[in-house]
């Protein structure tokens, strides 16, 4: 069998991780969220995360700047710990470089690490260096630091719950239909373009939820919602609505939609790398948890559809009514 045909997550679920679930002791958490979970003590649990960034598959060389492509290895990390609810603590970063590298592309690439670095706290601890023969290869590791209590898990959702987000969607696979088809960057574009090669993590966000007793299940929108929140409702056991209309898209992918073609609906469900934070709450604390979002972070939570009882899955409604053959999610294979 092809692993095109089982995908990253038929990958893990069926080779990868039966081998190693086994090893797993009650007390950790291992394959299946965002992090890593391994107490330290009765009070407190680290975090541990990593993730990969190929050339030709992840980006384009010659359409990121070497500093930008520091700053989004780093920040699809703390992302992910962000999903969990923690403070991230350190990074390390390992990257295979192809012998003809310029010393000033390197130079340039660790200054967008190390000012998103330095925006969150985060030291770089170590890592490795090596020669690559099919391209850039970076590989970023973090660690973080959590309250037992207030750890979100994807299995935490409950019937009835309300699906959030905490930002636009889609903007980020706008950005790169920008790089694909060449299109004239101006203010609008360049607004798309930013999010899809400079994302910032929603850390402070989701240190913040992680403190609210209504929020249950997190993580982070890396792949789209439509393939994101599939993990949320198997691992919780829950069906999933989503109401398109109240998907919250910015007039910068509107407008470009407009110009281009483009569907903005699949690019907001579909399109992924917008590192907004997806979560479940609680529907008797949903009214509190939007206001003091808004006063705390000066943007709305956005509710974007319910969960229910019934088999894993997402049913996308438009007026109440069922939309069918929308693209859901990106594939790594």
């Amino acid at each position: 069998m092809k692993i095109s045909k089982l995908g990253e997550f038929g990958l893990i679920e069926k080779v990868i991780a039966p081998e190693f679930r086994e090893l797993v002791n009650k007390h950790l958490t291992g394959i299946g969220d965002d992090s890593a979970i391994i107490p330290i003590s009765q009070h407190t649990s680290h975090l541990h995360t990593t993730d990969m960034l190929v050339e030709n598959t992840h980006f384009l060389r010659e359409k990121i700047a070497p500093y930008q492509l520091g700053f989004k290895s780093l920040s699809v990390n703390l992302s992910d710990i962000a999903a969990m609810g923690g403070k991230p603590l350190a990074s390390y970063l390992s990257i295979g470089l192809p012998k003809d590298m310029e010393v000033e592309w390197m130079e340039e690439f660790m200054r967008g690490y190390k000012d998103l670095s330095e925006d969150e706290d985060v030291p770089l601890l170590g890592g490795d260096t090596t020669s690559s023969q099919a391209g850039i290869v970076i590989n970023v590791g973090v660690t973080g630091e959590i309250d037992n209590q207030l750890i979100k898990k994807r299995s935490d959702a409950r019937d009835g719950d309300i699906v959030c987000v905490t930002g636009d969607v889609g903007d980020s696979a706008g950005g790169l239909q920008v790089i694909l088809d060449n299109l004239p960057q101006d203010q609008v574009s360049s607004k798309l373009l930013d999010q899809h090669l400079t994302p910032y993590p929603h850390v402070s966000e989701g240190i913040w939820l992680a403190s609210q007793p209504a929020v249950r299940a997190m993580m982070d929108v890396s792949d789209g919602i439509g393939s994101d929140l599939q993990h949320i409702l198997k691992a919780s056991q829950l069906k999933g609505y989503v109401e398109l209309e109240k998907v919250p898209m910015s007039l910068e992918l509107r407008e470009q939609a407009g110009i281009y073609q483009w569907n903005p609906l699949e690019l907001a469900i579909s399109g992924g790398e917008d590192y907004v934070l997806l979560l479940t709450v609680d529907p008797a604390g949903y009214e509190q948890l939007g206001r003091d979002f808004e006063a705390e972070f000066g943007r709305p939570l956005h509710a974007i559809g319910y969960l229910a009882a019934g088999e894993p899955g997402i049913t996308y409604l438009k007026d109440n009514q069922e939309v069918k053959d929308l693209k859901e999610g990106y594939r790594h294979f």
